[in-house]
């Protein structure tokens, strides 16, 4: 069994900001295969399963914020008896990245990333992640907080529409089949 948990606050509020690109992600993966999402109070979350590649494979969407995540994670763990090192993939934005960078990393530290430091309380640093870049130009004239609540540009939306999501959906399906591997990419660089 898989579990594909996306970084993200609950709320129409937060819906297309950067700090919820993991949420977008997993809401175009969840479409491009039909699956149905359910609210669940025993993980704190809305979920979705699926059955792929010979797995079953739930999505996670949190309904607790981005810095309180490590609750949900924890729920799913215990209860489905998983090891995060093997069967948990977290997707997340990366305010340290430049947008368009897509990093893959087996394991690590929270690099500062809150929801991040939430998840290693919870269930430990050994767990799949994709760090999906935010940074742009924009950001030096906005705090922190303000930049990761904002929205992308339309380039940017156009990009993680046409680029970035094909790009995480396959990386998704590797996961699943047990074939990711620790990467970096900026995504249109040649």
């Amino acid at each position: 069994m898989k579990v594909i948990f996306a970084q993200g606050n609950p709320g129409i509020k937060y819906i297309h900001t950067r700090h919820n690109v993991g949420t977008s992600l997993i809401q175009a993966y969840a479409a491009s295969h039909d699956a149905t999402w359910k609210e669940s109070t025993k993980f704190k979350a809305t979920i979705a399963e699926l059955s792929l590649y010979g797995e079953k494979v739930v999505l996670v969407q949190p309904s607790t914020y981005y810095n309180d995540t490590g609750l949900s994670a924890r729920a799913l763990v215990d209860f489905y008896k998983l090891k995060p090192e093997t069967d948990f993939l977290v997707i997340h934005d990366e305010l340290a990245l430049p947008f368009g960078t897509i990093r893959v990393r087996e394991k690590g530290s929270d690099a500062g990333n809150n929801g991040i430091k939430s998840l290693n309380a919870h269930i430990g640093h050994n767990f799949a992640r994709i760090r999906v870049g935010i940074w742009s130009d924009r950001h030096p004239d906005i705090s922190d907080a303000d930049y990761v609540l904002g929205t992308f540009s339309k380039s940017e939306s156009v990009a993680l529409k046409d680029t970035i999501t094909p790009h995480i959906t396959t990386l998704i399906d590797a996961f699943i089949q047990g074939n990711l591997v620790a990467t970096s990419q900026r995504l249109g660089d040649d």
